[in-house]
Parts: C-alpha cells; structure tokens; sequence
C-alpha cells in the first residue's frame, strides 16, 4: 500500500498524536531528565541504580519493539495509542508512593510494556500516513517538534508546581519537603496523561493504512520481508547512535548541578530550556528536509552534535564559563534534535512501504533503542566512580564516538538512496 496522495490531512489527527506521543514518556523519561538531582535524593538512589532502572525498560522494550510493531500493522492506532497512555498514567499513580527501589525496577519494566508494545509502532504509522507523499519531513517534524513543546511545557509546568510547595529558601528545603513537592508534580503529570488517553480515544480518527496481504500473512513472513530491505540495517544504526545522543542529553540538568553549580530549581531550569529547542530544531529541519533530502540533513546533524560532544568532553565547560556551557548546550541539543526529526521521516527515502511501517520501525528500533539497556548502566558508573566534571568529560568522549560512528552510516545511507 503506498502512502495516501492528498496533500494535506487534518491537523488535528498530528496534534492528537503529538500530545500522546510526548505525555507517555513524560512520566518514565522526561521528569527523571528535568529533576535528575532531585529524582535521585527523593528515591534514595544512585545515577548507577537508576541506570539499571532504565536498562529494565530497554529489555522489556527489546521484546515490545518488534512484537509491538507487528501489531500496529494489523490494528488501527486509536485503541493501541489510547490504552498505552492509560496504562502508563496508572504506573505514574503508583510511582507517586516514592516505591522501593526494587519496586521502582519493576515499575520502569512495567512502562517498557505500555510505552513500546502498545504504543510506539502505532505513534510512527499514524504519523507517516498523516504526511502522505511529499511531507514525511513535516509530519515527524511536527511530532519531534511538537513532541518537544509539550515536554518543556509540561516539564515548566513541573518546575512551577514542584516550586509552588517548596520554602521560599530553596536550599534548606529537607528531603521530606522535596518529596512532597514532587510527589505533587508526579500527580499532576498522571492526570494529563489520562486526560490525553481519553482525547485520543474519542477524537483520534484515522483513515485505513493496513494491507490484507500483510494482515493475513504470519508476523515472521513481515519480519523476513522488511530485513530484506538494505536501508533498514543503515537505519539501525543511524537510530542507536542518535539515541545515545539523546540518552545524553538526560544529564544536561546533573552538570548544571554538579559542575555549573546551580541549585535544584536552575538545574531543572536548564533540563527545561533544552526542551524548548527541540521544537524550533526539529520543525526547521523536517520542512528544510522536504525541500531537499532527510539524509543530507542527519549528516550534518551528526557533525553538529559530534561538535558538541567534543566541547564538552575537553573539560573546559566549567562553572565560571555560563556562556561555553550554553552554547556547548545548544550545539549538542541541535544535532540531536536534528537527526531524531529525521530517522523515522526517511522510511520513505529508504523504499520502505507504508504497509510494514509498524514491523520496519518494531525491527528498527530493536536494534537502535538498545541504549535503553546500556547506555543508563554506563552512564551511571561513569558519573558514580568519577565524581564531577571527569565523570561528565567520559561520559561526553563515549557520545564522540557514536557521532562519528553515526555519521558514517548516514554517509552510507544516503549514498544507497541516492542510487535506488
């Protein structure tokens, strides 16, 4: 099936999609991004333990990607977009007890579940098909941009609540103080997911992309088909190291606290201000994509973000230099935002149909979100066993290495396109 040849669908369709695509992460992902110091004293645990938190999600993510997108192929997205954002809002309502951290790992292997298997193929079909032939860079810029909008609103409107309940001296705010206040932004931050699961589930209207040949042959029959495809290998490792990229960015907060010097509130500040860029960078380069082609643009968002890790990683971004930190900040958020627009909108540039959109994504994305696992674990005991700026320098060297590596695979992806 190819993809629907009308120019434009109805904007509400992406911004429903946008909303679900955001909020349903909000609660594994972006809050632990924007509060990084206060989420590791409120659960009493380490970078190390909370990367192993994350490393459970990747596993059961592992098995969700392709199982999940296998599904998405053969079911309509509204009740599979819905029912992952209900089921993950229900986890948020039992993180907000501040759960052992025993209970913690099985509440992040639980969102592995409900965020990917029901969720994720489902988001990137609804997505392709909203952009038909000639705007696949709009539509995913919209996501990624959108995306980005309401993870900095929503992580604004965090920082507002969490905020709101603490004393008006910051610093002498006690442990049970901090947890209260961010129990009240975990609450919150539920409670919108809900309320997105529910709009979804009576709103979002989408018209036919299944395929009966696909739908009526086995998922392995699928799997076999889309692995025969060359661009899909190119994009596996295109999407792990712009994921570790992204993984990358979760610290951005932790080294405004730990070698910038700010306090909780101006280090969730800054987790929030890199949102903000994520819709400017990613709605630029999808409509700058659609003009010329996705893949010279993920070349260059490699150089831009092999750039920023090579700053960072030099050491010289310390705290008497606000103005390096910022601009390292931003040229390392850009490229990253810059190739994440793009790895899901070149499917199309890459001869992949619509019809297996979920199984290429699910075959993709078993490989390129494998930083799930290991990246947090590493992470972690880079920044444990080195305190300070030398755990951060280690930390931003391994991101040069997968920029490079990424960059590479770019260059090769688009030289396959260019002669199909």
């Amino acid at each position: 099936m190819n993809l629907q040849k009308k120019e434009t669908a109805p904007l509400y369709r992406i911004i429903l999609v946008i909303l679900a695509g955001e909020s349903i992460f909000i609660l594994p992902f972006v809050l632990a991004r924007i509060f990084l110091p206060t989420f590791l004293d409120v659960f009493n645990v380490t970078n190390e333990n909370l990367g192993y938190c994350f490393s459970v999600y990747g596993l059961v993510a592992l098995f969700s990607y392709l199982n999940g997108g296998t599904i998405a192929d053969k079911f309509p997205p509204k009740k599979l977009i819905s029912g992952g954002l209900l089921l993950t809002a229900i986890g948020g309502l039992f993180m907000s007890t501040f759960p052992s951290y025993t209970s913690l790992i099985a509440l992040f292997g639980y969102w592995g579940f409900t965020t990917i298997f029901l969720f994720w193929g489902a988001m990137i079909k609804a997505t392709r098909s909203w952009g038909g032939l000639k705007n696949q860079g709009k539509a995913f810029g919209f996501l990624e941009g959108g995306r980005g909008f309401v993870a900095a609103s929503m992580g604004a409107i965090g920082v507002f609540i969490f905020s709101l309940f603490l004393p008006e001296n910051i610093e002498s705010a006690s442990l049970i103080q901090r947890q209260e206040a961010f129990r009240y932004v975990i609450l919150t931050s539920s409670f919108l997911v809900i309320l997105i699961s529910i709009a979804v589930y009576l709103f979002l209207k989408e018209e036919n992309t299944t395929d009966e040949t696909f739908v009526k042959s086995s998922p392995l029959k699928n799997i076999k088909s889309v692995a025969g495809i060359p661009s899909v290998w190119l994009l596996m490792v295109i999407v792990l190291c712009a994921y570790v990229g992204y993984k990358t960015t979760d610290i951005f907060s932790l080294y405004a606290s730990d070698v910038m010097l700010f306090n909780d509130v101006e280090a969730a500040e800054i987790g929030t201000f890199q949102l903000y860029l994520r819709p400017i960078v990613c709605i630029a380069i999808g409509l700058l994509a659609d003009r010329t082609k996705g893949s010279l643009w993920m070349i260059l968002g490699f150089i831009i973000m092999l750039m920023g890790s090579i700053i960072f990683s030099s050491g010289i971004v310390t705290s008497e230099l606000n103005t390096i930190f910022f601009f390292s900040l931003i040229i390392t958020a850009v490229g990253t935002y810059a190739i994440r627009t793009l790895y899901f909108a070149v499917l199309q540039e890459g001869k992949i149909p619509l019809a297996v959109t979920g199984t290429a994504v699910g075959l993709i994305s078993l490989v390129g979100y494998t930083p799930d696992i290991f990246i947090g674990p590493i992470r972690g005991y880079l920044l444990d066993q080195n305190p300070g700026i030398i755990g951060h320098q280690h930390v931003f060297f391994m991101l040069a290495i997968f920029s490079l590596i990424g960059l590479i695979a770019s260059w090769r992806f688009s030289k396959l396109s260019s002669s199909n």
